[in-house]
């Protein structure tokens, strides 16, 4: 153990995850792949639509996979020694109530560090850690606690039902919206729940605070002047955008509506033998924008079985598949954008002309655009000018794809949050970067808002009685101007103006474009989690976690550090690929191999013709 990770006992004096169900269960969580004999699909369409089938390929069944979660892990855990409890606990809930990372007991740095869980990323999710967020944990979440606690919304803080059902079945209720009367009867113990139709349960996650420790909140909002607001740091607020919306009024749409359509499949059933549920059954696939780290996950753990030693792999190619073409269609539905033209001069021979264009992104998702984890998250707007014959006269946005780079400009239009430190390098404000320039991503050392550009929901009021001047979920940085003046409401859409100079002579008529793109990690996030492994001598996965369970692994980092692991996933080929991982439709249209650099996805796109 390198000295970097040694702590003291002091260090461990807080408990970062005090509220909600604490490991120790009486009931053990059962493994999610026990669920997959009746929930999961084996003919026709059924992997189309049945749970387990859909949720197998989803981000939250692989969570414990996911190499970009461990790189981010490393470095949570050197800002803030024992962090990665609070991070695993969300991660891994067969291994967080199985009592395998930091509580009861455990090795505190090898617990933050996630060595202690059992199983391996390539194995099935028989009695293995890696098994992500498990179908036994959402599926016995229950509203309030066994003494009537009230609910709690973020980071995890979730209210198990550890009680036999109806006092006499041998094991929990398995709750869900539905109850069943007549001959069919679900082969296990359960209980209707109208609390999983509710948005509420999927808030119990998807905010994500600074640690609430029994001492008090880790970090505390601080304004741009330093001034402390006394708030718990908001790090992701999709829940509470989606609560400040139009989407949470009557008639609305809860997160599941979105993120758990229902199946159309005219077979569709959810166990095998089981009553028709076409049009009536939520599928599982819980997408949202990432399509990158999914095929990731495909490539390193599906098929292992060459590998001396390994768990021979998770299977599960379509359903990862799936779940890649599902947040595809997600994301196509989620803006709209549009092109108009303000004015135009067309030039001459020997005289410039000159246009203005304006271009209008419209949020249609049920949160801010992009929301969720915002370190190296964002999307842009790719905007040209092309003249008679295709010639790109005018570029703002332009990402270069063999190296990852987004090219500044004046009229550059990026919508994403950066969060930093107050006056870490002496500026007496929020600092997003290191003291050598570089954009820095700490999130668990994260006390302010250096920006957030991101776009609003349809009906947003960032003010909530709790916060009335709305200091965690307004706009920083950017301006969303109130529907009506004094209603506290901002719009739903940014409108960004590009005026440009035509050169004398350009061929005309000319056209103007405007792509909007969405990336889940920027190269600037993913050389920073290996700069600070680096800089920090972050030991690889295998010494630090030596002598635990399945050590030495031999897939996923190994001998590399998380954070080396991860860049190299992102930087270099694999061999024998030839995938196509990112097809820019203005100018490239070349091929790469391996998982790529994260490679963008177009959203939505529009051209206007000039005269």
């Amino acid at each position: 153990m390198l000295a970097c990770l040694v702590l003291s006992n002091a260090a461990w004096a807080i408990d970062f995850t005090p509220h909600g169900t604490q490991p120790g269960l009486q009931f053990s969580l059962l493994n999610s792949d026990s669920c997959g004999g009746c929930h999961g699909g084996f003919v026709g369409n059924d992997p189309n639509f049945r749970p387990h089938s859909t949720w197998s390929g989803s981000m939250m069944a692989n969570a414990t996979r996911d190499p970009l979660f461990w790189a981010a892990l490393d470095i949570a855990n050197l800002d803030v020694p024992g962090v990665g409890d609070y991070c695993l606990r969300c991660h891994t809930s067969q291994g967080w109530y199985g009592g395998r990372v930091v509580k009861p007991a455990n090795d505190p740095v090898r617990g933050a560090n996630g060595c202690l869980l059992e199983g391996t990323p390539d194995a099935s999710d028989f009695s293995n850690d890696f098994s992500g967020v498990a179908c036994h944990f959402c599926h016995r979440m229950m509203p309030t606690g066994p003494l009537g606690e009230p609910g709690m919304i973020g980071n995890a803080n979730a209210w198990l039902d550890d009680t036999e059902c109806n006092g006499n079945e041998g094991e929990p209720c398995r709750r869900g919206p539905y109850g069943y009367t007549g001959s069919f009867q679900p082969p296990h113990a359960w209980a209707q729940s109208a609390y999983h139709e509710d948005s509420a349960l999927c808030g119990s996650c998807h905010d994500v605070t600074t640690p609430d420790t029994d001492v008090g909140p880790l970090k505390t909002l601080k304004l741009a002047d330093g001034t402390d607001t006394t708030l718990p740091f908001p790090i992701e607020r999709t829940y509470s955008e989606w609560k400040q919306s139009d989407f949470s009024e009557a008639g609305g749409q809860t997160c599941q509506g979105c993120h758990m359509p229902d199946s159309e499949d005219p077979t569709a059933t959810a166990c095998a033998g089981g009553p028709s549920r076409t049009g009536n059954l939520p599928v599982h696939t819980f997408v949202g924008g990432n399509t990158w780290v999914p095929g990731i996950i495909k490539g390193e753990y599906s098929d292992t079985s060459a590998i001396p030693g390994s768990a021979g792999g998770i299977g599960r190619q379509s359903a990862l598949d799936r779940t890649v073409q599902a947040a595809r269609e997600l994301l196509q539905s989620s803006a709209e954008v549009d092109v108009s033209l303000i004015s135009y001069t067309a030039p001459t021979i020997n005289t410039a002309g000159a246009l203005s264009a304006r271009v209008k992104v419209t949020n249609l998702s049920g949160h801010k655009l992009p929301s969720g984890y915002g370190e190296g998250r964002r999307m842009w707007l790719n905007v040209q000018l092309l003249d008679f014959n295709g010639a790109l006269v005018f570029e703002s946005g332009a990402y270069d794809a063999p190296s990852a780079l987004l090219a500044s400009d004046p009229q550059l239009r990026v919508y994403e949050v950066l969060q930093g430190i107050w006056n870490r390098n002496g500026t007496g404000t929020c600092d997003a970067v290191d003291g050598l320039g570089r954009e820095a991503f700490h999130f668990a050392l994260n006390d302010c808002v250096a920006k957030d550009s991101r776009i609003p929901p349809l009906g947003f009021q960032p003010a909530t009685a709790a916060d009335p001047n709305g200091y965690e979920l307004r706009p920083v940085g950017a301006t969303y101007a109130e529907t009506s003046p004094g209603s506290g409401i901002l719009v739903n859409f940014d409108e960004a103006d590009y005026n440009v100079v035509i050169p004398p002579g350009t061929p005309g008529p000319m056209s103007v474009s405007a792509r909007l793109y969405y990336q889940t990690a920027s190269r600037e996030y993913i050389e920073f989690l290996r700069n600070q492994a680096i800089e920090r001598a972050v030991p690889g996965e295998n010494q630090l976690c030596s002598g635990e369970p399945n050590r030495p692994a031999v897939v996923g980092p190994k001998n590399l550090s998380r954070g080396e692991y991860m860049w190299q996933l992102w930087n270099l080929p694999e061999a024998g690929s030839a995938e196509r991982i990112f097809a820019n439709n203005f100018d490239f249209s070349g091929y790469q191999s391996g998982y790529g650099k994260s490679p963008p996805e177009s959203v939505d796109s529009d051209i206007a013709l000039t005269p």
